[in-house]
């Protein structure tokens, strides 16, 4: 497969724009012109790493942390940065980084993680944006109708909510004179023609526009089509960092510790509250998220699992009656591999492996 063809398909389910400013996503390494065939999935590439990558003939490696993420002023093999960049170039393997655009995009890492917990209905702990909403309106003789709207809800506009193929149609009669060089599908040249024509109206989101107005026009007969766009005021799909839902049933923070535990396979695990307290409402931000405890419990959580919480912070949520789960960095986001694993194999043509290297830089004693 193509790099190029690959990137569109996965950013098209994680779009970069999702990303914070000062993130750095995307292909960091390598030519869009390249072939593909076997992908490396883990939570960031070290020398470790790309030798495996090396080792095990791979093409691409995706990581969740950017590879390339302060300024760099050259590029050369006394800087350890410079020499796995220099390492990556000669053996012909790609990198590419998806960080904050995954942790905010739907299916990404905090919405696995709600998953492995148990919690299937999340809403967004912290709104970030909401996608930029557009009408069009297109004028469509009856004997095109149907082809027109599928190929609109094809390219994917007509989304509201959970529906889909989302139109409205009024009939009308369409007036016009086709002039010297046109080449008229209805109608001859220099006389005023008027047709039975329907309006098509639906709803597109700015990020597929492009390929909608595409789609309808190829799906259309006219030689000059007759269409309009508005934006609206409306929000759209509404985006952010951090989830947060009920579990099934009401459980004490130690019993959740104990689950979450035997989920990660981890040894050990660091709380701030009462052990004996009551949860039911969650709120999860892989990584580091001890920003969100506030907004957390503002939000009516009972509990905020994230990671490096630092000692200040900690006291802090312990003043408020605020109960926290500090998995640490790692271990929230090593399940980056397990999500991409299963994004990935639903993709022709590559072969999809999972790192082997353990990148936690810690060890407890």
């Amino acid at each position: 497969m193509n790099l190029k063809s690959f990137i569109k398909k996965v950013e098209q389910k994680y779009p970069l724009g999702l990303a914070y400013d000062w993130d750095n996503v995307g292909l960091l390494v390598g030519d869009f012109d390249m072939d593909i065939k076997k992908i490396l999935v883990v939570l960031e590439a070290n020398e470790k790493v790309i030798d495996e990558a090396i080792s095990k003939d791979v093409d691409l490696i995706v990581t969740h942390h950017p590879f390339i993420f302060k300024k760099m002023n050259k590029i050369n093999t006394s800087d350890l940065k410079g020499k796995l960049i220099h390492k990556l170039i000669k053996n012909d393997i790609a990198l590419y980084s998806m960080h904050t655009n995954f942790d905010i995009a739907f299916e990404g890492l905090n919405d696995y993680f709600m998953e492995i917990i148990g919690i299937e209905e999340t809403k967004v702990l912290d709104i970030t944006s909401s996608e930029v909403l557009y009408k069009l309106a297109v004028y469509v003789p009856t004997t095109h109708v149907e082809k027109v709207k599928e190929s609109l809800a094809k390219a994917g506009a007509g989304h509201i909510g959970n529906y889909s193929n989302c139109s409205f149609s009024t009939q009308g009669i369409g007036n016009f004179k086709p002039l010297e060089g046109t080449n008229p599908y209805i109608g001859q040249i220099g006389e005023v023609e008027s047709v039975e024509e329907v309006k098509i109206e639906t709803i597109v989101p700015q990020r597929v526009l492009g390929g909608v107005i595409n789609s309808m026009l190829n799906a259309h007969p006219y030689e000059e089509v007759a269409y309009d766009i508005y934006k609206l005021e409306n929000k759209g799909k509404i985006y952010g960092l951090g989830r947060i839902g009920k579990l099934d049933s009401t459980i004490n923070l130690k019993e959740l510790c104990n689950n979450i535990k035997k989920k990660l396979n981890m040894s050990h695990i660091r709380v701030v509250g009462d052990l004996n307290s009551s949860i039911k409402k969650v709120a999860v931000v892989t990584g580091s998220g001890a920003d969100m405890i506030k907004k957390a419990q503002r939000s009516g959580a009972d509990v905020i699992i994230t990671g490096d919480v630092k000692y200040h912070d900690a006291q802090d949520a312990l003043d408020m009656s605020m109960n926290v789960i500090d998995c640490g960095h790692f271990d929230t986001e090593d399940i980056f591999k397990d999500v991409m694993e299963r994004f990935l194999c639903n993709i022709d043509e590559i072969e999809v492996i999972k790192s082997e290297i353990y990148l936690n830089p810690f060890t407890t004693i």
